[in-house]
């Protein structure tokens, strides 16, 4: 890799403070969330959205709780002009909510943004931008830093001449690309705006400073915003926001460190969208305050429906492993992940009737989910999924919740070699319904077995119990009549009598499903000649279902008997 080519940092920009308050501070609420997805992450689509695709984003973002958004860029595209002119003439934002638009710092397009927020009865921003790091300023702009400084200052000075008359506007002042210009600059231009402004806490300035660019760690971008936050002129009328990209990765751990650092106010789009890597990810930010017990103050109950409108608009899907909204992101396939949620799951349950209250309103600390699935409306179901890489845990966890079967600790040991084989041979994922194919191939009885219950009968004579079965070995039927026993006594006796001995070592009931069409689950734990294993009977009624465990018990063992010269079974030990 030829890395020689490139410069750290350090010395492309001077990294202000030698000491720094942001690392012992924390975020205890939220910021103002701006998103911009209309606008910036709207530029970077390969197919910029139509009106109605537009439409159905705003909409989505002002369900969603948000009170400031950047609708677009009037004097770049006339949709974005028109989608402007279509919120001074309707009612389609409430008046709560600010309008921001966005324009380069040149007075012909200052002059058509003014005009396409002319009539809004909302409070509007007026978004200024240029670019002031030293390569933007030699090699796109051909300025020195005071003739760039002048055109700023001309830009600041029209749009207070145009916008005058206006009943609610503010503005707003971007020195794009802010973490490569030098710091000293970048303070001299910020100051020098927010003085032509008359920045005032009853009229604040929002001074926004992008990473345009990411080329940084976090932590460099922090220095950067707290020397800021630290230096400006008129702090108390400046709302101070944060920009940032995603080029190295780390644009949500730098509008972490910068709201730490002084930020009041965040720039960025819903999952990400933007040019090269993207803005930093406001859904990501606002749920990551959601796990550490702070309110984000944006309604993310119902999480897919926001994916399936971003989608839509953006015509990107996102990505299965994406924070908090992939469809993979509360799923565990591996074996100990899946034993610790199911254990978590369980004694979150447990807690809640012990406490008589919802398990929606406990705290939360199941292991391995930053949040409850149930917070951002989706289901359990796809928590736990089974594979090559599963173990006993998630198979019980599925059997239970979709079938309603629990399974003792010893079974789902002896099961999860049944489903591992499986999955090894096919390398597939193993859903609830083929897990519960694999389940009555192991250990219930198909309709051809060499030993099926026929029938079972009892009763009362002189005083004493008597209980006759008929059992099917091998085509005949036996018939095996005992007296002051019950039916699996009974049967145990025939079976042993027809040299097919089971010795019962425990006894499990459950159940299939749940109401009045459920079916009794009997699993039993028995040793033969070949050892200790497992079999399972299933019927409405259940002693008639432990009777079938206890024969397909015998059935399993007739099966592993070796074959006789004849070919058959050497099921029946005299006849």
């Amino acid at each position: 890799m030829p890395s020689h080519r490139y410069r750290d940092v350090f010395s492309r920009v001077e990294v202000p403070l030698a000491e720094r308050d942001w690392p012992a501070n924390r975020i205890t609420r939220a910021p103002l969330w701006v998103p911009v997805d209309l606008r910036d992450g709207n530029q970077a689509l390969a197919e910029p959205m139509d009106p109605a695709r537009k439409r159905r984003f705003f909409e989505l973002m002002l369900a969603m709780g948000y009170k400031e958004i950047e609708v677009g860029y009037p004097s770049a595209s006339q949709t974005d002009f028109d989608f402007v002119r279509l919120l001074a003439e309707t009612d389609l934002a409430p008046e709560d909510v600010t309008i921001v638009v966005f324009t380069a710092a040149r007075r012909d397009l200052i002059e058509r943004t003014v005009e396409s927020v002319r009539g809004l009865r909302n409070p509007v921003v007026i978004h200024l931008y240029t670019a002031t790091a030293p390569t933007w300023r030699e090699v796109v702009l051909g300025h020195d830093r005071a003739a760039l400084t002048e055109l700023i200052l001309a830009g600041g000075r029209d749009v207070l001449e145009l916008s005058t008359g206006l009943p609610d506007v503010r503005f707003e002042f971007s020195p794009e690309v802010f973490n490569l210009t030098e710091p000293d600059f970048a303070l001299e231009v910020c100051d020098a705006m927010t003085a032509l402004w008359e920045a005032s806490p009853d009229r604040p300035v929002i001074l926004n400073l992008p990473a345009t660019v990411e080329i940084a760690t976090p932590n460099v971008y922090a220095d950067q915003i707290e020397y800021m936050h630290k230096n400006l002129a008129r702090r108390d009328g400046v709302i101070l926001s944060v920009h940032p990209h995603n080029d190295r990765g780390t644009g949500i751990a730098c509008a972490e460190l910068a709201v730490l650092a002084g930020a009041q106010r965040v720039e960025g789009c819903l999952f990400g969208n933007g040019e090269r890597t993207g803005n930093v990810d406001l859904a990501t930010l606002a749920l990551n305050l959601h796990a550490q017990g702070v309110d984000p103050m944006i309604d993310f109950s119902d999480i897919d429906e926001i994916r399936r409108t971003v989608e839509h608009a953006n015509r990107i899907e996102v990505h299965p492993r994406h924070p908090y909204v992939g469809d993979l992101v509360h799923t565990a396939f591996s074996g100990t992940h899946q034993d610790a949620i199911r254990k978590g799951f369980a004694e979150h349950r447990a807690r809640a009737a012990a406490e008589g209250r919802p398990e929606s309103e406990l705290e939360w600390r199941v292991p391995y989910l930053p949040v409850d699935p149930a917070d951002l409306g989706r289901g359990y179901d796809a928590v736990i999924r089974v594979n090559s890489q599963s173990g006993k845990g998630g198979i019980a966890y599925l059997l239970e919740s979709v079938y309603g079967v629990e399974l003792p600790r010893r079974l789902q040991i002896d099961f999860a070699r049944h489903v591992q084989r499986h999955t090894d041979a096919t390398g597939d994922e193993a859903t609830a319904e083929r897990l519960w194919t694999l389940f009555e191939e192991a250990y219930l009885p198909g309709g051809d077995t060499p030993v099926r219950l026929v029938d079972y009968t009892t009763s009362e004579a002189d005083g004493a119990t008597r209980t006759t079965v008929t059992v099917r070995i091998d085509g005949r039927d036996h018939t095996h009549s005992a007296e002051q026993v019950g039916p699996v006594e009974a049967l145990t006796a025939a079976l042993s009598a027809h040299g097919l001995p089971v010795e019962v070592l425990g006894l499990h009931q459950t159940s299939i499903g749940s109401g009045a069409d459920s079916q009794a689950l009997t699993l039993i734990e028995y040793r033969d000649a070949s050892g200790t294993r497992w079999a399972a009977g299933r019927d409405r009624s259940v002693l008639t279902a432990s009777l079938a465990a206890l024969a397909g018990a015998a059935a399993q063992s007739a099966a592993r008997r070796p074959y006789t010269a004849s070919g058959r079974y050497p099921l029946v030990a005299s006849s």
